[in-house]
């Protein structure tokens, strides 16, 4: 196939009805996409994920001390609220770096909603119902929430969970234009599709949390759930990170519940 054959790549979001704790997440999905074509990828917000799942917690008082409590509980590693004005808290849950743990209040009702429990096993759930509903072969599956970047405003998507494909696609030793091998160069696709089905799905009241990528390029799919090595391989430790310097110079602070797993 040539460059003139190639296909378009496009997305295509999906809306539901209002989820509510502990709805049934297959079935809103099959009832919300009709069809689905092979190769498609199909990325879902962590909200519904949490939501199907009951990862919930009622609000009683609605303070800033109720929520911080539960952030730094439910957070793998979290720094005390800040004294700014935004009086968040900055933490790491799912090994990605999130303001609150991701927990909030937006487009939920008398609850706090968590992030999934396990996303990449929610993932794998979706991915084998949605080969046997919709008679596929290959197919893919991102569980997304929204980040803030660094030193820039606004909010994009990124991949907590996935399945049905090489989530990494490295281009270590492979030469650049001029011939140069590339030393450390490694493209997460996750995060890639994440970003990308998280800006057609919308961030307010758009009722959209499903959206279908079709013709991704470079997408290599794959008939079987990731390993426990190959969604090990996305994660970087915090002293081989390039943001290292950053990263390092705070102290990070772990709830008991979490202080000896393993």
């Amino acid at each position: 196939m040539d460059l003139s054959e190639r296909e378009t790549m496009n997305c295509t979001a999906y809306s539901t009805p209002i989820v509510r704790p502990n709805d049934d997440l297959l079935q809103l999905i099959f009832a919300a996409i009709p069809q689905l074509s092979e190769r498609s990828v199909l990325c879902i917000t962590s909200k519904i994920v949490a939501l199907c799942e009951g990862a919930v917690v009622p609000i009683k008082f609605g303070t800033r001390e109720e929520k911080h409590a539960l952030v730094a509980q439910d957070a793998e590693h979290y720094l005390p609220p800040d004294k700014s004005k935004y009086d968040l808290m900055l933490t790491i849950k799912h090994q990605t770096l999130a303001v609150n743990a991701g927990i909030d209040e937006s487009n939920v009702s008398g609850v706090y909603a968590l992030l999934p429990r396990d996303p990449n096993k929610t993932a794998a759930t979706v991915w084998q119902a949605l080969r046997k509903q919709y008679g596929l072969q290959e197919v893919g599956v991102v569980i997304t929430d929204s980040k803030s970047i660094p030193v820039k405003w606004g909010a994009i998507g990124t991949a907590i969970g996935h399945c049905g494909f090489v989530a990494l696609n490295s281009h270590i030793g492979e030469p650049d234009l001029f011939g140069r091998k590339l030393q450390i160069t490694q493209v997460n696709v996750a995060e890639s599709l994440a970003a990308v089905g998280t800006y057609v799905m919308g961030e307010s009241a758009e009722r959209q949390p499903l959206a279908v990528i079709q013709a991704a390029p470079r997408v290599v799919f794959q008939d079987r759930p990731p390993t426990v090595s190959e969604i090990a391989e996305l994660v970087i430790a915090l002293e081989d990170d390039v943001y290292a310097p950053l990263l390092q110079a705070v102290n990070w602070q772990q709830h008991a519940s979490h202080k000896h797993q393993k």
